[in-house]
């Protein structure tokens, strides 16, 4: 069936309808224009009333999904993709470095979770440890930094 009667699929001259990039991609069609709005993908025109996009289309989605797997925002990668070379790789880097940050926290929590898995005390909030891991998400107020547990 083809993208004229309402079935999606490869246009002629190897163009994609919305629905076929949709069901390549696993994104929601009202997701690709929204993209588009954005700038991050291009339409190659209209088959009717669908847009079309060039079969390329489907490698910028899947940078689009990627990325955001990866954390960043649509914002981020807006500005990530308009960025000159060498500036583009220096965001990287940044986005590297908080990575980084995000994977150590998530070592601590992993490690708060698993003491709490094995704590004797009654209830968490009555294991002094657990509570030091708590008051750690808090800004400190004491001036005091609470001891950090193993990680």
């Amino acid at each position: 069936m083809d993208g004229q009667r309402g079935g999606g699929g490869t246009e002629e001259g190897g163009l994609l309808d919305i629905a076929e990039v949709a069901r390549s991609t696993g994104v929601a069609p009202s997701a690709l224009r929204y993209y588009e709005r954005l700038g991050l993908v291009e339409p190659a025109g209209r088959h009717g009333l669908r847009r079309t996009y060039r079969p390329e289309v489907l490698d910028r989605v899947a940078l689009i999904v990627g990325a955001r797997a990866t954390g960043f925002s649509l914002a981020e990668l807006s500005d990530l993709l308009a960025a000159p070379p060498g500036e583009l790789r220096a965001r990287l880097a940044g986005k590297v470095d908080e990575i980084d940050r995000r994977i150590e926290e998530m070592r601590t929590a992993r490690a708060r979770i698993g003491h709490a898995l094995t704590c004797r005390h009654p209830t968490l909030l009555d294991c002094p440890t657990f509570r030091a891991g708590l008051r750690e998400l808090l800004p400190e107020v004491s001036g005091e930094p609470a001891p950090r547990l193993p990680g």
